[in-house]
């Protein structure tokens, strides 16, 4: 034995432990009949991941991860088994599944102002509720909303083939929030003009040029809107407001009933409208189905239930996650946080909601009534503002954050540790903002952001991950690995 050896690392490399490794995507499973195999409990990750690459006999090896009881290794077998308080006569299944490939930096697309909201319409995105719609190959589009009031849609050379109108043309008077494909024709928006916004979009042919218009104007909310959710399907929409309500409205003119009139814009400025529009062709003008009253501060960020679109959620300033009917627009449950929410997700097959914080974590809530702990999980890592969640696409326990602090990180909520605050999950990866290292600014602006803050992310299966910030950038990374070993 090698004297310099700890003695307990070296005991723990003789002792050996069975073990069945399984993993759920076909393309890297062992033959059926492989059965447990005796190992060394001083084996880690990578030395796991050797000896599979070796059962599979891959020319080229594949990095791989493993999980215990849907938790990832991240010390030896010895180590997990002592701390767990499992006994090395027991068959140990582990599972094994790809690596995630660090995200590679693949565009980024100059903006006039701050970015404040990305979406993306591909292959991928589309829902397959739109049977006749498809996006091919290379038709890929993003769309963006900024802080100077206009929408542009881009393609994958990060040209612009459309904008949305100015004021004068029928366009948003102020910052836009938030935007949303809701299908490949059509927009929405919203934003501080405390109006949403249907557009029509078309392409000429060739896809080189296009345009948006207006199709309808939704009126209801008192104050600047926050964030929007769509389900196609249904075409309704949900919005967040700094007026501390949620807006439920449909996308089709005729289920949605008339606007208020105390909020449409004066009949002076309206016919002015016309007059520099000269045209009599006015957008048409409604209001919501309903407007939700419950939260005391801002709303933050509202979505669909991801399998239910009778169920919405909601996250405020006022530290509250709401739960809420949407055929009565009735409040079915609140939970209060300790810290203002800013922005929100649903993980519906882990049955969990992903809020962000003002408190630079992301804490993880069972919405469901039986739930006995009000956070099932903390993810730690950001130094500022959790302002915009994606789930990954290629994964029920993916997630990625925006940050005011510059970045956006990848989490896997199996990649976990416990400490005194109950379970904490750790990010797998971090992207920096690229406008960073073109600028030359030192690394310590990434602590507080400042110039590079993060307000928008999205990722979709076939584009990647896009990111919109303060670098009035659209930044799109791409994970390589993981793309082509999508299903």
């Amino acid at each position: 034995m090698d004297v310099d050896q700890d003695p307990a690392t070296a005991q723990a490399a003789q002792r050996q432990v069975r073990v069945q490794l399984t993993s759920k995507q076909e393309d890297i499973a062992l033959p059926e009949n492989t059965g447990p195999i005796l190992v060394p409990t001083g084996l880690r990750r990578y030395a796991l991941s050797t000896l599979v690459n070796n059962l599979l006999q891959n020319d080229k090896p594949i990095p791989f991860e493993f999980l215990i009881n849907g938790t990832f290794l991240r010390t030896s077998i010895d180590e997990y088994l002592t701390a767990n308080g499992i006994s090395s006569e027991t068959t140990i299944e582990i599972e094994y599944v790809r690596a995630l490939i660090p995200p590679l930096h693949i565009a980024s697309f100059e903006h006039d102002d701050w970015v404040s909201s990305t979406d993306v319409l591909s292959a991928t995105s589309v829902p397959a509720s739109w049977a006749s719609a498809t996006v091919r190959p290379g038709q890929e589009r993003i769309l963006s909303g900024s802080y100077d009031g206009l929408l542009r849609v881009w393609n994958m050379s990060s040209q612009i083939v459309a904008t949305s109108p100015s004021v004068t043309e029928g366009g948003h008077s102020a910052s836009i929030k938030a935007a949303k494909f809701v299908s490949p024709n059509q927009i929405v928006s919203a934003g501080l003009d405390r109006t949403v916004r249907l557009w029509k979009y078309a392409e000429e042919e060739g896809g080189f040029s296009g345009t948006i218009s207006p199709q309808l104007e939704l009126y209801g909310h008192k104050s600047g809107i926050n964030s929007l959710a769509v389900h196609a399907p249904s075409s309704r929409v949900l919005s967040g407001s700094s007026d501390n309500t949620v807006g439920f409205w449909s996308t089709k003119k005729n289920d949605a009933p008339a606007a208020p009139e105390n909020l449409l814009p004066s009949a002076a400025s309206r016919s002015s409208k016309k007059r520099k529009l000269n045209s009599a062709v006015s957008t048409p003008q409604r209001g919501p189905l309903s407007l939700m009253s419950g939260h005391t501060a801002p709303v933050s960020a509202a979505i669909f239930d991801a399998k239910d679109s009778t169920v919405g959620y909601s996250t405020s300033w006022d530290h509250s996650l709401r739960t809420w009917d949407l055929v009565t627009s009735a409040l079915v449950d609140t939970r209060t946080l300790s810290h203002s929410l800013l922005s929100l997700e649903h993980l519906p097959e882990v049955h969990l909601l992903a809020a962000g914080t003002s408190a630079r974590h992301i804490t993880l809530i069972d919405p469901r009534t039986s739930a006995t702990t009000l956070s099932a999980m903390t993810l730690r890592g950001h130094t500022n503002a959790v302002v915009s969640l994606a789930r990954d696409p290629h994964s029920t326990y993916g997630l990625i954050s925006g940050s005011h602090d510059g970045t956006c990180r990848i989490w896997d909520i199996r990649s976990t540790k416990t400490d005194k605050d109950g379970v904490v999950g750790e990010s797998v990866y971090s992207i920096s903002r690229k406008s960073l290292e073109e600028g030359g600014k030192s690394d310590s602006k990434r602590v507080g952001g400042e110039g590079v803050k993060v307000f928008s992310v999205c990722w979709d299966q076939t584009v990647g991950i896009v990111s919109g910030g303060e670098d009035k950038r659209i930044q799109v990374n791409r994970g390589e690995g993981v793309l082509s070993s999508a299903k």
